[in-house]
């Protein structure tokens, strides 16, 4: 094994480091067991907890098991025991451990009455609220998931300050499992260690498979809330995480899904188990979580209690996973084949537009004018790139196309030789200014006014009045020669032999 391998390096540096610098081992030896009490305490719980791990509802079963460690304590007590609380609980969970472990070893039902094989039943539904822009509903036996999916402009994605700089990472996802979620009550407070390292192993598991920017720019955060919990909360966050995606409209690369397995060792003998629960979690020896496609893995995760397993293990476990993955996985095509065509009418829609680098000041204005009066009176979000790509967000289509023709119109190049409508802004005594475009004024010579000799400017022209005219030329700085006059259709000379005719008769 590939990994191993490398990992034996730094172990046998790790033997050298000891052999040459470490400290004498201590001489420590636990305490001598309570025989006594250890058997009184089998007499009294045995029984009791071999039937009650013979219910398989969750909370029936864990109501059983606290009642005969409340007539345990009590019956110590009655036959005049002494004894430290806290170990005694140490003593019923070795017998309730040693319970569930040697049926299973032995080829028995798992708690929940399962073969070491078989994935819990699993229901599936999308769009559970129609108001979000995305959602799920992913229930795997006693485990639930409520998955939401937002969209987002690029300035809604998470700035991120690291050691090795600042990055913006436009893909976030929230686990949340709420103490009711195990029916406890308990204070809700900020995400804890758990709560941040299943987010984070849910967020590997799905990055993998999701668009680039260029194929969707949105920026998309993904919350999932655990209504109920019995094992693997955080691979039912990936199930539902996925299909939230896709029913927002996120064109996924492929369908995710994931399986937490179990083991059970003792000695040579052993035993894999697929989808556990949470008290073969935490009554075993492994919680390996694999997550992935039809073509391969994109998350593991595992943690384990014993010293270490075997490539053996390791690959029954794989293979297992595996086999329970396509199993899910086709549940999850049966729900939903392919990402929605089209996003949620609540979420916004991105219009993108390029512009000459040199216009984005002209799209900004001075102390950002132009642009904060564009959203304002748009009702969009306008984002500008350094390249010149802009970012028009709207959930109304006509206030994006509205935003869209106004930036091209303030961007817009004047040209040689077309013709503009636009209205006289001021009247010199050499011409007028003509606006042609948003913030691009022209001059229109006295000359270029009237075919015939123009005395005064006003004769023709007053500000505020609305005149069609033909670019003539612009100069290297930008400066724009007008004309109306070459709109105009010119008088008819008279022939050259009738004014000759004319001029012989007078004479």
């Amino acid at each position: 094994v590939f990994g191993h391998e490398q990992s034996r390096v730094a172990i046998n540096a790790i033997h050298e480091l000891v052999r040459d610098a470490g400290k004498p081992v201590w001489d420590w030896k636990a305490p001598a067991k309570d025989e006594v009490l250890i058997a009184k305490v089998g007499a009294l719980a045995e029984e009791k907890l071999a039937t009650a791990y013979q219910i398989r509802n969750k909370q029936a079963r864990t109501h059983a098991t606290r009642q005969t460690y409340a007539w345990v304590m009590a019956g110590l007590k009655a036959e005049g025991v002494e004894f430290d609380p806290v170990a005694v609980e140490g003593l019923l969970f070795d017998i309730e451990a040693r319970i569930v472990r040697s049926q299973i070893l032995a080829g028995e039902p798992r708690i929940d009455g399962r073969d070491t094989r078989t994935v819990r039943d699993i229901e599936i539904r999308s769009s559970v609220l129609p108001r979000t822009h995305g959602s799920a509903l992913f229930t795997r036996g006693e485990t639930q998931a409520l998955v939401v999916t937002t969209l987002g402009t690029e300035r809604d994605a998470q700035r991120i300050d690291a050691l090795a700089g600042e990055y913006e990472d436009r893909f976030m996802l929230h686990y949340n499992m709420p103490p009711f979620a195990t029916g406890e009550t308990g204070r809700v407070g900020s995400p804890k260690r758990r709560e941040i390292g299943h987010g984070r192993l849910a967020k590997r598991a799905l990055v993998a498979c999701l668009p680039s920017k260029d194929e969707f720019p949105y920026t998309m955060r993904v919350v999932s809330e655990v209504t109920e919990s019995n094992g693997s909360s955080s691979m039912a966050s990936v199930c539902g995480g996925c299909l939230s995606l896709m029913d927002a409209g996120v064109p996924m690369k492929a369908h995710v899904a994931g399986i937490a397995m179990g083991l059970i060792k003792e000695g040579s003998r052993f035993a894999v188990l697929t989808d556990i629960l949470g008290d073969e979690d935490h009554l075993g020896d492994m919680d390996f979580k694999v997550a992935g496609t039809t073509n391969g893995i994109t998350a593991l995760q595992m943690d384990i209690k014993i010293q270490g397993i075997t490539k053996e293990i390791m690959q029954v476990a794989l293979a297992q996973a595996k086999e329970a993955r396509m199993h899910i996985l086709g549940k999850m095509q049966e729900a939903m084949g392919q990402a929605k065509a089209e996003i949620s009418s609540f979420a916004p829609r991105l219009t993108t537009l390029k512009i000459n680098p040199e216009k984005i000041r002209d799209v900004i204005g001075k102390g950002g004018a132009v642009i904060r009066g564009l959203q304002e009176e748009t009702g969009t979000q306008i984002n500008i790139d350094e390249d010149g790509t802009i970012t028009i967000a709207s959930t109304d289509p006509a206030k994006a196309d509205e935003a869209k023709r106004r930036i091209e119109q303030i961007t817009a190049e004047v040209e040689v030789g077309k013709i503009y409508e636009g209205p006289v802004t001021k009247i010199l005594d050499f011409g007028a200014l003509i606006n042609l475009l948003p913030g691009k004024d022209g001059l229109l010579h006295i000359s270029q006014i009237a075919n015939e000799r123009v005395e005064k400017v006003t004769d023709y022209l007053k500000e505020g009045q609305i005149v069609k005219v033909k670019v003539l030329e612009t100069d290297e700085k930008g400066r724009v020669k007008l004309s109306m006059k070459a709109l105009l259709d010119r008088p008819a000379q008279p022939a050259y032999g009738a004014e000759h005719s004319g001029s012989a008769n007078q004479s």
